[in-house]
């Protein structure tokens, strides 16, 4: 029976994996520059060995509550075919080897959101593994826009109330 790994981090306590091949590294927290008037869930940029990465927040891609303050994410940089884009996540794991027998199907109630980024799911001692879709994960919408947070904005000082 073939065995398929995964790279694996929490998000809220939720254990998550994304298949090796569509990592390209995972990393402590890198300083981001904030960038006016993007969605919500694009944190801001990194810059990455000269490499400028797009840094997306699962916990807003998720729908989940906010990191609590001063708690810095990781980031989990994915291969893309527009290039490498980070999910901030809150831990890192281990590289995870499950075979195939210890899938589950989706739940049917599993609606929505869920259903589109959740391929699969597997029972392991004590706990599921979430399989994340990669591409569905930093696939997001425009519209709300967010304004910078204290400390995460470099540059201009905050513009000030007449």
């Amino acid at each position: 029976m073939e065995s398929i790994q995964f790279t694996t981090f929490t998000v809220d306590g939720v254990l998550f994996g994304i298949e090796v091949g569509a990592v390209q590294e995972v990393l402590r927290y890198q300083q981001m520059t904030w960038v006016p008037l993007a969605p919500a869930i694009v944190s801001g940029l990194i810059n990455l060995r000269g490499q400028i990465v797009t840094a997306l927040d699962l916990r807003q891609r998720l729908g989940l509550r906010p990191r609590a303050a001063g708690v810095l994410p990781m980031n989990v940089i994915l291969r893309g075919d527009d290039g490498a884009v980070s999910l901030l996540v809150d831990d890192i794991g281990d590289v995870l080897t499950v075979t195939p027998d210890l899938a589950e199907p989706l739940p049917e109630t599993l609606q929505h959101l869920g259903r589109e980024l959740i391929k699969g799911v597997f029972k392991l001692s004590g706990q599921l593994l979430l399989v994340l879709d990669p591409s569905s994960a930093v696939t997001f919408q425009t519209g709300r826009r967010r304004a910078p947070d204290d400390g995460r904005r470099t540059g201009a000082p905050a513009p000030s109330n007449p």
